[in-house]
């Protein structure tokens, strides 16, 4: 699973309860902002996951195409947003982000952090959701009807279904906005809500199956540990049976690892996109400089100790939440991705064979997006 995967791979057909499995022969969309990828379900989706470092977005099925937006949002009035638009010549439209909806302006992103906004930790995803779909869509110039799958945490089935019927109704329906002063409308037809973590479960299911050793996760019971910035989502799955009364969303993520991190540094904030991209970087270039400290911190005199120490911490709540029928765990998210060495080692010292989703922090808005395929591939064929 570590493999660099393929888009050619047809998604076993439990892997969608209740829906037939489309054909796997949707083109890759090497170029995402020349339009979308319609496949051959006819429709455009986009998959958007919602994650609290950054929005993972894509309308493929091809890794390479997973767009990350930081996910800083700041309202703002109509006439903060558009004051950019004097530069002399095109500019990354990832690094400024910026749309007019219902008359309120809106920075996403990089530009958002700029005007001072930090990630919303603690916050609902509900929140900000709409603004960062419409964004991402303007980023990939969809327009017209098209179908949305995003992802909630499953901190309850009751919370869950609350926010997921908010999400959806918010999400649902007509929209024009000014984007980057281009006006854009949308009409988003079908929306579904999934909880986070199940998307990896998709996408790995759809890999080429290799090697001696085959595992059909279609039959067998799997926990899939999403380590998020702000949560542990920890999903059980039995012969891909969503196991409702033995999953759970856990408030600790990768942002308390930030916050012993800018403990050991002062004047730093645990929020800051600088210090996340340093703390992420290979060792060696792991160099943080907080706003007016002299000189940088070369975190690498402390991280391995905080890795190794909040590895033990994941692992101990992984193995307490664990059921007792499972032997394999899925990790993925980027703190699955960060922390694979050592929660690895400790998850086999207690005999349970861990795999990363790869590649770990797309996996979960590929595997969307391979939900959304089948579900509108299943609607076009009860229809047939």
């Amino acid at each position: 699973m570590t493999d660099q995967p393929s888009a050619a791979t047809p998604i076993n057909a439990a892997a969608i309860p209740m829906n037939r499995v489309p054909s796997a022969s949707t083109p890759i969309n090497a170029n995402p902002t020349a339009g979308p990828n319609i496949g051959n379900t006819g429709k455009k989706i986009l998959s958007v996951d919602l994650g609290r470092t950054s929005t993972k977005t894509s309308i493929s099925r091809e890794p390479n195409n997973v767009i990350f937006v930081s996910s800083n949002v700041k309202q703002m009035s109509m006439e903060q947003v558009r004051g950019g638009v004097f530069e002399a010549r095109a500019t990354d439209p990832l690094m400024d982000l910026w749309l007019e909806y219902q008359g309120k302006g809106y920075a996403v992103g990089q530009l958002a952090a700029d005007f001072g906004a930090d990630l919303g930790v603690g916050q609902s995803k509900v929140n900000d959701a709409l603004v960062k779909v419409l964004s991402c869509a303007g980023y990939f110039k969809l327009k017209d009807e098209i179908s949305v799958v995003l992802g909630l945490p499953y901190h309850s089935q009751e919370q869950f279904e609350r926010e997921k019927e908010q999400m959806i109704s918010l999400v649902t329906g007509s929209h024009t906005m000014n984007f980057r002063g281009e006006s854009v409308s949308l009409n988003i037809s079908k929306v579904w809500v999934m909880p986070e973590g199940y998307g990896s479960l998709l996408w790995c299911e759809a890999q080429p199956k290799k090697g001696p050793t085959i595992l059909d996760f279609t039959k067998m019971s799997v926990a899939i540990v999403d380590i998020g910035h702000q949560t542990t989502d920890c999903l059980m799955i039995d012969n891909f049976r969503f196991a409702r009364g033995a999953s759970k969303s856990e408030d600790f993520g990768m942002n308390k690892f930030y916050e012993l991190v800018a403990a050991e540094v002062e004047g730093a904030d645990s929020q800051s996109l600088s210090l996340i991209s340093a703390v992420n970087k290979p060792k060696g270039d792991r160099f943080y400089r907080p706003r007016g400290a002299g000189k940088p911190t070369n975190l690498d005199d402390f991280l391995p100790n905080l890795i190794e120490m909040f590895s033990r911490e994941i692992c101990s709540r992984v193995l307490a939440w664990l059921p007792e029928r499972v032997t394999d765990v899925i990790l993925t998210g980027g703190g699955g991705e960060f922390f694979w060495e050592d929660v690895q080692r400790l998850l086999k010292e207690a005999k349970i064979n861990a795999h990363l989703a790869a590649p770990s922090r797309q996996a979960n808005a590929l595997g969307q997006y391979i939900y959304g395929e089948a579900q509108l591939s299943s609607a076009r064929s009860a229809r047939a």
